[in-house]
């Protein structure tokens, strides 16, 4: 492994470092290194959604065709007078 050396680290962001790496029960040497693991992380596909993975898995045994209740016209408003 090799190391590096980051310079002209502002103060603040160094603090920030600290806090986050305690809050992780880390050193900022290794939550350093998380953070850029997960920065430099391979970009993966995004997962299909839910109902592209149903039809997927149902795929197999076909669709289905339903009748369609033809629409009805829309019944008059309430009066409140």
């Amino acid at each position: 492994m090799t190391s590096i050396t980051i310079r002209q680290l502002p103060d603040d962001l160094k603090q920030r470092l600290r806090v986050r790496a305690a809050n992780n029960g880390r050193s900022m040497e290794s939550e350093a290194r998380e953070i850029l693991a997960r920065a430099l992380a391979p970009d993966l596909p995004a997962a299909p959604g839910l109902g592209t993975q149903i039809r997927a898995l149902f795929a197999d045994i076909g669709g289905a065709d339903l009748d369609m209740p033809l629409r009805e016209s829309p019944r008059d408003p309430p009066e409140f007078s």
